[in-house]
């Protein structure tokens, strides 16, 4: 047959892979730009004609499963019915290894066969606490009484005082003044708590690394050892401030 001055040939055969009276029809183009192509069809057994598998799937629905269906060829493939086959069958646990909780206990060994495994709870489940959650303790920072050097209180009358540590307190720490030291004591007076005893670690070590050594809590000063000296000078201080005291309110 010639058609527009193209040869063409047309076979048309029964389609054993589709349901009985549909037929498949090959039109091979002999002759033009598109010689050696052939252009294939199929034929309901109402006579309809059809140019693409999509075409067919949506004519025939459900009642024929077309996945593994080779339109051009006009037959099933093999290879496309084993993948889908493949998908189909059941998982195999064997082959998952990256979660155990995941899938049921079987035996991890080379076996032929699924052996169950019976699982027995031998000890208790305890959780360890994660020290990381709950209330954290903030980060004290050392030296922070430095910032304030060069900075002296006065009275009204724009007269600084001075102070000046008692011989019994040592300072202690790289690179310190007594104005530093006396701020880091008054500090731990009127804010801490807890009793003031000064750093109690080894003297060198702290020189040498007092971020490791040195402890915040306590003011800058060398440990303090309180005697009955100091007790009894105390008292007697009191007794003359009340003394005093006494005076002026007497006159007044």
């Amino acid at each position: 047959m010639s058609t527009m001055n193209i040869s063409i040939e047309k076979k048309r055969s029964d389609c054993s892979a589709l349901p009985k009276g549909w037929q498949r029809e090959e039109i091979l183009r002999k002759t033009g730009l598109s010689a050696g192509k052939v252009d294939v069809y199929y034929y309901s057994p109402t006579g309809k004609k059809f140019r693409s598998k999509a075409e067919l799937v949506r004519y025939l629905g459900d009642s024929m499963d077309l996945s593994c269906f080779d339109f051009q060829q006009g037959q099933i493939n093999t290879m496309l019915l084993c993948k889908a086959k493949k998908a189909r069958a059941q998982f195999d646990y064997r082959g998952v290894r990256s979660d155990a909780s995941l899938v049921p206990p079987i035996r991890q060994t080379a076996s032929i066969f699924k052996q169950p495994v019976t699982v027995y709870k031998t000890q208790e489940s305890k959780v360890k606490t994660d020290l990381k959650h709950g209330t954290q303790e903030k980060p004290k920072q050392l030296f922070w009484e430095k910032r304030l050097e060069g900075l002296t209180a006065c009275d009204a009358e724009g007269v600084k005082g001075t102070t000046s540590l008692p011989k019994y307190i040592k300072p202690l720490g790289p690179y310190n003044s007594d104005a530093t030291i006396i701020q880091s004591l008054a500090t731990a007076l009127h804010v801490s708590s807890q009793p003031i005893t000064g750093q109690t670690g080894p003297k060198q070590s702290i020189l040498e690394n007092p971020g490791v050594f040195l402890n915040p809590e306590q003011p800058l000063i060398a440990a303090v050892t309180i005697t009955k000296d100091d007790v009894r000078r105390q008292e007697e201080r009191v007794r003359r401030a009340r003394q005093r005291l006494q005076q002026t309110l007497a006159v007044a």
